[in-house]
Order: C-alpha cells, then sequence, then structure tokens
C-alpha cells in the first residue's frame, strides 16, 4: 500500500493508457457503475467541502454524452439530497446507457434538466462533465458557443477530469474550452493537464485517487514512463547525503565556464545557483577583466581569469598548474559567454567530464550541428534550453510549442543528451524515453537570469551527486523542482513583480529546510 501511495501521485498517461488501464480492471470484474458511484461520490465530497451550501445554493450541472457526463449527474444527485439548488444542463440528443439512466433518475428526483445554457445563469457554481479523457475533434458550433457564454459568466467552475475542450494528451484547446477554477483529474495525471497551453485553462489541479491497482498501471506502463517530478522524490535527494569525516572534494568539484566583458552578470547568477547547491568546491573560469567582480561577489570561490578577446569573452582556459578539465567531478558552460567563445566550448564537448551546457553554450552546439557533435561525446550531457533555444538546437524535432513531451523525448532520442526543457512545466527527458515533467512553477521566474541560476544549481548537485551513487536523471528532476519551488516561494513573499534572479537565490534554502520540516512532522 505504502508504495502505491509514493508511485500514483508521480504517474503521468495518455488517453490510450488510461483506456488500457481502466479495461484491464472491469476485465478483472470491477463493475463500470460502481467505479462510477466511487468516483462521483470522492467529487461530491471536494465539492462539498470547496463551497459549502450555506455560501453556494444553486449548482448547474453540464453533462455531455459519456461517463463524465454521468459522473457529473451522480454528483448532482448528491448535492440534491444535500440542499443543492441544481440544474442540469443537456444538449446531446444520444447518451451512453448509463448516462442516460442517471440522467433519467435525477429528472425523476424533480431535477430540472435545461437545453437551454442560458437557463444556469443564475447558478453560483457549475460543474463540467461535458467530455472526460479522450477528446481529441474540435468541437462543433452549437457547443463552442455554449462553452463561450459560461467562461463569460466568470464563474466559478469544477471541471471533471480535465477541462472540456482540451485534447487530453497535448493540452492543445480544441477550439475553445472551459476555464475550471478547479480540475479534479481522476485516478492518474492526464498528460495534456501538464502542457503549457492548457495552464490557462485549469485553474488547482488536484488528483481524485481512486485506488487504481499499481499492477494495471504497471503492465499498460512498463518502464517508460512518463514521471510526475513531487515534492517527496525530489526530497529523496535533497539534502545531498554527507558522511561524518569528508572534505571539499569529496563534496563535488565544479566547475564552471561562463561571462565576459558584456555580460558578467550571467556567471555571478550561475556562481550564485551553485552556491546554494552545497558543492564542496566551485571553480568559476571568467575573463580576466571581470575576475574582481567575481570574487567580490563569491570570495569562497576560486575563480580563474582567462585571457580574451579584444571583445571580451574568454579565448583560452587557463586552469591552475597541475589541473585539467578531467579534475573537476561536473562542469557546467555557456551563460553569459558570447558566440565568441566557440572554441571554449568546443573544447568542452570534447573532455570526458558530465556537461551541463545552457545559453551561449547552448547556441554554438547548434552552430556545430547538435546531434553529430554529442553522438561523439562518451560522458553525460546535459541541454537546458528554452523553446527558442529548443529549436535552433532542434530544427527536424516537432515543434515545441505544439507538443513539449513528444519534442523533448524525440530530442532526447536523436541526442543521446538528457534535455530540459524549460517552460511553465517544465519537461526533462533521457535518451532511454523517459520523461520527467515539473507539475509547478511560477511567471514570477520569467526574468533574465534565472536560467542561469538553474544552472548553477544543476551544476553543483551533478558535482555532488558522483560520489552519491544518485542518477543523472533524478539529479535533473530534483533541480529543477528546487528551483521553481524557491520561485513560487520568493513569489509568494515578494510578489512575482519582485523575485530578480539575486532576489531567487535566497529561497532555496528556505524551501529545503520547510520541506525537511514538513515531512519530519
Amino acid at each position: 500500500m505504502l508504495e502505491r501511495q509514493e508511485h500514483i501521485p508521480q504517474i503521468i498517461v495518455t488517453a490510450q493508457q488510461m483506456r488500457d488501464i481502466e479495461t484491464r480492471m472491469f476485465a478483472a470484474g470491477m463493475p463500470v457503475a460502481a467505479l462510477m458511484e466511487k468516483v462521483a461520490g470522492l467529487i461530491f465530497r471536494r465539492v462539498q467541502a470547496l463551497y459549502p451550501n450555506l455560501q453556494t445554493r444553486s449548482v448547474g450541472i453540464l453533462i455531455g454524452p459519456g461517463h463524465n457526463g454521468a459522473d457529473a449527474l451522480v454528483v448532482a444527485r448528491e448535492l440534491h439530497f444535500c440542499g443543492y439548488d441544481v440544474k442540469i444542463y443537456s444538449s446531446f440528443s444520444k447518451l451512453k446507457e448509463l448516462t442516460s439512466q442517471h440522467l433519467q433518475y435525477a429528472q425523476s428526483l424533480g431535477i430540472r434538466c435545461y437545453e437551454s445554457i442560458e437557463q444556469l445563469s443564475d447558478c453560483d457554481l457549475l460543474i463540467d462533465g461535458l467530455f472526460g479523457f479522450g477528446l481529441e475533434r474540435t468541437l462543433a458550433s452549437a457547443m463552442a458557443e455554449a462553452i463561450n457564454q459560461i467562461n463569460s459568466w466568470s464563474k466559478p467552475i469544477v471541471s471533471i477530469d480535465l477541462p472540456s475542450g482540451l485534447h487530453t494528451d497535448t493540452g492543445e484547446v480544441l477550439g475553445t474550452a472551459i476555464r475550471a477554477t478547479h480540475t479534479f483529474c481522476l485516478g492518474l495525471w492526464k498528460l495534456g493537464l501538464l502542457q503549457d497551453h492548457a495552464l490557462e485553462f485549469v485553474g488547482k489541479a488536484e488528483l481524485i485517487d481512486f485506488d487504481i491497482p499499481l499492477a494495471d498501471v504497471q503492465a499498460v506502463l512498463g518502464t517508460q514512463r512518463i514521471h510526475r517530478i513531487t515534492q517527496k522524490t525530489a526530497l529523496s535527494t535533497l539534502p545531498l547525503p554527507r558522511p561524518a569525516v569528508t572534505h571539499k572534494y569529496k563534496e563535488g568539484h565544479l566547475l564552471l565556464i561562463c561571462g565576459s566583458r558584456r555580460y558578467s552578470g550571467g556567471a555571478i547568477l550561475t556562481g550564485l545557483g551553485a552556491r546554494v547547491s552545497g558543492v564542496g568546491m566551485l571553480s568559476i573560469a571568467v575573463p580576466e577583466s571581470i575576475k574582481p567582480l567575481l570574487v567580490a561577489q563569491l570570495p569562497e570561490a576560486l575563480i580563474i581569469g582567462c585571457p580574451e578577446t579584444e571583445t571580451g569573452a574568454i579565448a583560452s582556459l587557463q586552469l591552475p598548474e597541475n589541473t585539467d578539465l578531467s579534475s573537476f567531478d561536473a562542469i557546467a558552460c555557456g551563460p553569459g559567454l558570447t558566440r565568441d567563445a566557440t572554441p571554449i566550448v568546443q573544447q568542452v564537448l570534447e573532455c570526458d567530464r558530465p556537461l551541463i551546457l545552457d545559453a551561449d553554450g547552448l547556441n554554438i552546439l547548434a552552430q556545430m550541428g547538435t546531434i553529430p557533435t554529442l553522438q561523439k561525446r562518451q560522458a553525460v550531457t546535459i541541454l537546458t534550453p528554452h523553446a527558442g533555444e529548443f529549436k535552433r538546437l532542434f530544427p527536424d524535432v516537432r515543434d515545441p510549442m505544439k507538443d513539449r513531451v513528444e519534442a523533448v523525448r524525440e530530442a532526447a532520442a536523436q541526442s543521446g543528451a538528457i534535455v530540459l526543457l524549460k517552460g511553465a512545466r517544465t519537461a526533462i527527458a533521457n535518451s532511454q524515453n523517459s520523461v520527467w515533467i515539473n507539475p509547478e512553477s511560477t511567471p514570477a521566474l520569467a526574468r533574465g537570469g534565472s536560467g542561469d541560476v538553474l544552472t548553477g544549481v544543476l551544476g553543483g548537485l551533478l558535482a555532488q551527486a558522483k560520489s552519491k551513487h544518485i542518477s543523472v536523471e533524478e539529479i535533473v528532476a530534483t533541480a529543477s523542482w528546487w528551483h521553481s519551488q524557491a520561485g513560487i516561494l520568493a513569489a509568494g513573499e515578494r510578489t512575482e513583480l519582485g523575485v530578480d534572479a539575486f532576489t531567487l537565490t535566497n529561497y532555496f534554502i528556505p524551501v529545503l529546510v520547510s520541506s525537511v520540516r514538513f515531512f519530519s512532522r
């Protein structure tokens, strides 16, 4: 049971996978009607908790032809019995058998049913049971007009499973879609809810767990899964464990190669990100002219001043005596470099150390040819592009703006790299076809320098992980989660406008402290 509780919140499914899982349950003997009653009962209790009838008297139920509509009708019945004034909207001439039966019984109880959406305009709350998972077609004009009318009322709306009008897998808006206040995702997280362009329709999403057997999930999904990064999974690697007897080099040695005379801030912010990771030793290679700036901001780091070009970029790496690139546990390269540092990126790509490329490191890699260049590397490579950089790196991969999960999966498979695609819902993939999605973030991170901080944090964790026997994929997922949670905490205290990248670095440790305290209670 404990294993199930740990795994179910992490699992994300497509529409077809959910169909296959439910088919197994029904084939094993679970009655469809019994499951419907159980699910609808859980939804009803959450609706009642969120909208008690002392404050919410009138509830409109939007029902579609399928079992999503039947779920909504069971909720309607229970709300009616608890004293809510319930109205039903149904404009479909053909309903599935169970849905038709529930509608007939609701009407026998005296619950009013209307074919005109206008009849629900005076309701305090709407429950959306029009379409469940699996919708793939553009909505018919009459239904689209009804949904647009509903949205224009600006009333609280609870959507069952996912807002009607969204594609279950891509999150694409199929003409129009319900703008939900809450979405109750049933059984397992649906992939479309975690795609960037679905977010303005989803509202606050939560999982309604109706006890799907983990064996059925494992039988359908196998090992190649889409994982939802949770607080519990992230904290399984944070803080990184340290033995009682250790020293700085045993706790990871990270080399950052970043900055230029034009973009010195990128080096500082990346260094500050690495600092909060707790890495044992931090070395930062920068152009000689900006070395004093880095020393002032990061006195504990070893700042390596390098020869520079006329434009102020690093011309060549000038590492300390008896040191070469193989002396480091991990290397992060790119923020603030400018493309004049192309020879430097070429040099680090040829080394045998785990490597993170960001910003100009990615732009230079794209110029070199992403896939043929990375296929020559023997060590781990992590790429951290935003959508624009992703398109330059992988011009022949599908558009990440349409389906970021499949795009990042294709990119990782073709390049052999671990690809972290930044966004409102960051997606991470490895070459073995596994994907991780960070389910929470904040627009506060849409600020210059936020990505530099992430590169530093990720580099520091990666350098430490080498001696901890933690997989690279887990480290990348954890860094993404920690970064977004720091932004969420900072925005909560300072508003979204008050979270610049420098301020962001001050919130990583408070996130860690509060999370550890939460789980130790």
